[in-house]
């Protein structure tokens, strides 16, 4: 696949001839060269890749070398986000049959970039790990929101949910650390239990709360914290989120990397996490793991 990193190294022209002497702006890795047919006003393109001498603003064409021409270019025909990485790699790769093999794209602001042969493994797939009540769960609420602004478009990433209906546990024996969530049971926040034999579902920090105020009691217990739960566990590179703040950051979970955030964290903390995880799934370092 050929997907120019920025804009700002395509260049497009329809007066460029190649073998000619004319130079070219310093910036242009990539050329598109339109053509358009006088007698049936259909236009067709070339893209080259450019090799290039010289200092300065414009520089001398060493050589042009043919990527695509012809019957294996199309032009799409509405405006898009050409920041959304993602999005233009599942779109090309819709439109790549027959002998198309190269889609150009117009941005909303008029820039222009293609990709060629689109390979959707070139998507990088995060989880979003989650659990509910609320629905949507807090976090697929905060990453489809801060996804949707734009935020994450040169990442070139897509977002799956995997996410865990607390619902499954409910029952007038069953104990939620929370009556914010609406779950029918009890709550250990409001709640007085006296009797033995409740399940308790929660994480680490509810099992100590309820062995300290309910210290004779026995109870049994369903761990959903992601670090230990065996019901809330990723299924490949994720974002979770954990009620211990000293827990966020760069984690491996069950052979997995991913990205932890407080419970309480902002959309700007989330934004931040999934950058961080990313860049070190691109890196390919395991310098960033660790693991509580």
């Amino acid at each position: 696949m050929i997907f120019p990193d920025e804009y700002k190294n395509v260049g497009v022209t329809e007066s460029f001839c190649p073998g000619t002497e004319e130079p070219i702006y310093f910036l242009t890795d990539y050329l598109i060269v339109k053509k358009g047919d006088p007698l049936t006003g259909n236009s067709e393109y070339a893209i080259y890749r450019v090799k290039k001498s010289g200092e300065g603003l414009l520089r001398k064409v060493e050589a042009l070398e043919t990527i695509a021409s012809g019957e294996e270019v199309v032009k799409y025909d509405r405006e898009l986000n050409i920041k959304d990485r993602a999005l233009l790699i599942e779109t090309a790769e819709k439109l790549c049959t027959g002998k198309v093999n190269t889609v150009i794209f117009t941005g909303v602001d008029k820039h222009v970039t293609f990709v060629h042969k689109p390979d959707l493994s070139g998507i990088l797939e995060l989880e979003i790990l989650d659990v509910a009540p609320p629905y949507p769960s807090w976090l697929s609420l905060v990453i489809r929101r801060l996804e949707a602004s734009g935020i994450f478009g040169d990442l070139q990433v897509r977002f799956t949910e995997k996410v865990i209906d607390l619902r499954q546990f409910e029952g007038k024996n069953t104990v939620f650390p929370c009556s914010a969530s609406g779950l029918e049971g009890k709550c250990l926040d409001s709640d007085v239990i006296t009797e033995n034999g409740h399940l308790l579902v929660g994480c680490e920090i509810s099992k100590t709360l309820f062995e300290m105020r309910f210290p004779e009691l026995e109870y049994s217990f369903v761990d959903i914290c992601p670090f230990k739960s065996e019901i809330v566990m990723p299924s490949k590179p994720f974002i979770t989120r954990c009620c211990r703040s000293e827990n966020s950051g760069l984690v491996k979970i069950s052979g997995f990397d991913g990205a932890v955030v407080h419970w309480g964290a902002s959309e700007y903390q989330v934004a931040e996490a999934v950058r961080n995880l990313v860049k070190m799934l691109r890196q390919g370092s395991e310098d960033f793991n660790r693991q509580p």
